[in-house]
């Protein structure tokens, strides 16, 4: 009989202990009447070229963002070290934001580091928190760190999806009948349409591709970086030709992955634009990634990171292949050598009669985080032949 006492009293004790917990905690937090669910902010869509005829890519590449103010910087001078944190990495997110006004952001990869974050989900509201201040669209892939913490990378794309003003996917929608899978996590498309106003408002005239390049893997007992996969090839394929098809104008694309391929290396031989300071971190295995691209025909460039101390552009097999640079202070560098951002700028050209037709020109440069943001290396990357 005492020992029924002692269950009843316990029983009582946690039903008092969840009625105030419930009391104290905010509605937001519980499930039950009175609750206010979260709806994710969107971004206006489509994505679509300003009046003036533009638009401006903000490449954030390796952010290796950590905990915020207790995540110190790495090889910084020794006068930058005291108080240098991941906040730097947020400051000069922010700095380019409203210097730049991109249309976009694309986050290219080791958004996050994984090992040094003991909750991935804070450290990614830390990273991206600046594009959804500033209400901006905005892309992520994920490069070989992000999933080291308490995420997978399937776990990772669905929050980043779910994220304000995101516009990034876990996978396509859709893929061609005859592939049944796609691999990896973060592989979509986005369209960019014709201004406001133009005959071409409801036309894509700039086509995104972003891939996941993967992150580690081991190749004949040998431990080697990841890559682009045949599914993820066969359904950028399918992708190409649909657009390519269904628009009444050339629109050229641009392509986003994280981890660079071997092809890269041939530019230590050839002419380049930028700074190559380190060896080419790629996987062992080719799977013809440029070879796809070349063939395709709509791809212009191709945007990477992984290698923090590249930030060139230079082009094989008409296509250029460019370095995003070392963006986040937590993040390896090089002490003296300034993070930096790379800007992609779209220009529309104007037809006969005065009105916006297709891409005439696609442009980039990068800046520097000093004082005065110092714009470098402006490039021409691709013209219209017409």
């Amino acid at each position: 009989m005492e020992d029924w006492w002692r269950v009843v009293f316990f029983l009582l004790f946690i039903l008092g202990c969840l009625r105030l917990l419930e009391t104290l905690l905010p509605g937001e937090l519980t499930a039950g009447d009175g609750a206010v669910p979260r709806v994710k902010r969107s971004p206006e869509l489509p994505l679509r070229f300003r009046y003036d005829g533009s638009f401006k890519i903000l490449q954030v590449a390796d952010l290796h963002y950590g905990m915020g103010g207790t995540t110190r910087c790495r090889d910084v001078l020794p006068s930058q070290f005291a108080g240098c944190t991941d906040l730097n990495s947020t400051r000069f997110l922010q700095r380019m934001i409203h210097a730049e006004k991109p249309d976009l952001i694309v986050f290219s990869g080791d958004n996050i580091f994984g090992s040094s974050t003991r909750d991935a989900a804070e450290s990614l509201f830390g990273a991206f928190r600046p594009a959804m201040v500033a209400k901006l669209p905005w892309a992520a892939i994920l490069g070989n760190h992000d999933q080291e913490s308490t995420m997978t990378r399937a776990e990772l794309m669905a929050f980043i999806s779910l994220m304000d003003y995101s516009v990034a996917q876990v996978n396509p929608h859709s893929l061609p009948n005859e592939l049944s899978r796609i691999d990896g996590f973060g592989n979509y498309n986005l369209t960019v349409h014709g201004a406001a106003g133009s005959p071409l408002v409801n036309s894509s005239l700039l086509n995104l591709y972003l891939l996941d390049s993967g992150d580690r893997a081991v190749v004949g007992g040998r431990r080697t970086y990841g890559w682009i996969k045949e599914s993820q090839l066969h359904w950028l394929r399918a992708v190409s030709e649909e657009l390519q098809g269904s628009s009444p104008v050339p629109a050229p694309a641009l392509a986003f992955f994280h981890i660079p391929i071997p092809e890269v290396r041939e530019l230590w031989f050839r002419k380049i634009l930028g700074q190559y300071q380190e060896a080419v971190a790629c996987s062992s295995v080719n799977s013809g990634v440029l070879k796809t691209l070349a063939s395709m025909g709509d791809v212009k460039a191709v945007f990477a990171g992984h290698d923090h101390l590249n930030d060139f552009c230079g082009e094989i097999g008409g296509v250029m292949l460019c370095y995003g640079g070392g963006f986040g202070y937590h993040g390896y560098g090089k002490a003296g050598w300034p993070r930096r951002a790379r800007m992609i700028q779209s220009e529309l050209r104007k037809d006969g009669g005065g009105s916006w037709a297709g891409v005439g020109r696609i442009r980039t440069w990068k800046r520097l985080d000093d004082e005065a943001l110092t714009k470098i290396e402006e490039l021409v990357i691709w013209e219209s032949p017409t």
